[in-house]
C-alpha cells in the first residue's frame, strides 16, 4: 500500500489541463486493477447464478460509488462534478452500461477465463473506434492484426462444434463496447481528472442500473450480501486504479499489463468452478493477446516521446 502514499486519491481540480505522466506508477495501477477486477468478476459470476443481472450490477456499482465518495468528496466537494463535457460522460456511461451488462450475461453462460480472454480483444476494436472517433488511419497491418485477433476469438468460442459457447457472443459485444470506452477515457483525460471521470461513471451507471430493479430484485441473505459489498468495494478500487493508469501514461504503455488478469481468471475459475483451460482457450487466448500486444508495440514505436515523459 506504500505506493498509494505517493499519489493522493483525489487528483488535481478538473479544470487543470496539464497531465503529468508517470509510467511506472501507471503500470502498478494497471496490474493491481487487473487482479482486483478478476476477483470482482468472479464474485459477479457467482452472484448472477442466483440474483437478477440488474441487481448484481446495481449493488456493485452503488457500493463502489459510496466507497469512493467517502474519499473523494470530503477533499474535492461537489466541484468534482464540474465539467464542460457532460455529453462525453453520458456517452461513456451508455457504452459502459451496455458493456458491463453483456459481460455479466457472458459470465452466466461460459467459464470466467473464456470471457476474460475474449474481452482482451477490445484493443483490436479500440483501433477501429480510434479510426471512427479520432479519424486515425487504419492501414493494412492493423486490418490484418484485427482479423488474426478475431480468429483467436473464434478458437475460444469454437463455432460449428457441439461445444460452441453462446456466451462468447455476449463477451465479444462487451469487447467491442469496451474498446470504445478505452478510447473515450484517454481522450477525456486532457481536461478531466481521474476523480471526475470515476465519479461521473459510477453515478450515471448507478442511475441506469437502479432503473432495472423494478423488473427483478431478490433480497440477498447474509453471505451473499457480504459478497455483493466486497465485489462493489473491489470494483470501485479497480475502476479507480484503471482510470488512474490511463490518466498517468499512454494507453500503449499500460494496457498490455491488464492481460495478466487472464492468469488470475484461470486460477479463480479452476478454484471456484473447477474449470480447466481447454486447448481452444489457451491457443485462442495466445492469439488474442499476441495481436493486442503487437498493436500496442507498433503504436508505441510510432508515438513521439516527450522529453519530460521520463521525469
Amino acid at each position: 500500500m506504500s505506493a498509494h502514499a505517493v499519489e493522493p486519491l483525489v487528483d488535481e481540480p478538473p479544470r487543470r489541463s496539464a497531465r503529468r505522466e508517470h509510467i511506472p506508477l501507471a503500470i502498478f495501477y494497471m496490474v493491481a486493477s487487473g487482479m482486483v477486477f478478476a476477483c470482482s468478476s468472479a464474485a459477479s459470476k457467482w452472484l448472477v447464478q442466483s440474483y437478477p443481472f440488474g441487481e448484481v450490477l446495481f449493488t456493485r456499482t452503488a457500493t463502489s460509488l459510496v466507497a469512493l465518495s467517502l474519499f473523494i468528496l470530503p477533499a474535492a466537494g461537489l466541484s468534482v462534478y464540474r465539467t464542460q463535457r457532460l455529453g462525453a460522460h453520458a456517452l461513456r456511461a451508455c457504452s459502459q452500461a451496455g458493456s458491463q451488462s453483456l459481460l455479466l450475461i457472458a459470465f452466466s453462460l461460459m467459464p470466467l477465463a473464456g470471457v476474460t480472454a475474449i474481452t482482451f480483444s477490445s484493443p483490436l476494436f479500440a483501433t477501429l473506434a480510434s479510426a471512427y472517433f479520432l479519424h486515425e488511419r487504419v492501414g493494412a497491418v492493423r486490418w490484418s492484426v484485427l482479423l488474426i485477433g478475431f480468429a483467436g476469438v473464434l478458437l475460444i468460442a469454437q463455432p460449428g462444434t457441439d461445444s460452441f459457447q453462446v456466451g462468447a457472443l455476449f463477451a465479444l459485444g462487451n469487447a467491442i463496447l469496451f474498446g470504445t470506452v478505452t478510447v473515450g477515457v484517454r481522450g477525456m483525460t486532457n481536461t478531466e481528472s481521474t476523480a471526475t471521470l470515476t465519479m461521473y461513471q459510477l453515478t450515471l451507471l448507478s442511475v441506469v442500473y437502479a432503473a432495472t430493479l423494478p423488473f427483478g430484485f431478490r433480497m440477498p441473505d447474509g453471505l451473499d450480501a457480504l459478497v455483493m459489498i466486497a465485489s462493489g468495494l473491489a470494483n470501485g478500487a479497480a475502476q479507480y486504479w484503471w482510470t488512474r493508469a490511463i490518466h498517468l501514461a499512454p494507453t500503449s504503455a499500460v494496457v498490455p499489463f491488464q492481460y495478466l488478469s487472464l492468469v488470475w481468471a484461470m486460477v479463480l475459475g479452476f478454484a471456484v468452478w473447477g474449470d480447466l483451460p481447454t486447448a481452444g482457450l489457451i491457443s485462442g487466448s495466445a492469439i488474442v493477446v499476441a495481436s493486442g500486444l503487437f498493436l500496442f508495440w507498433r503504436e508505441a514505436r510510432r508515438m513521439p516521446v516527450p522529453a519530460e515523459a521520463d521525469a
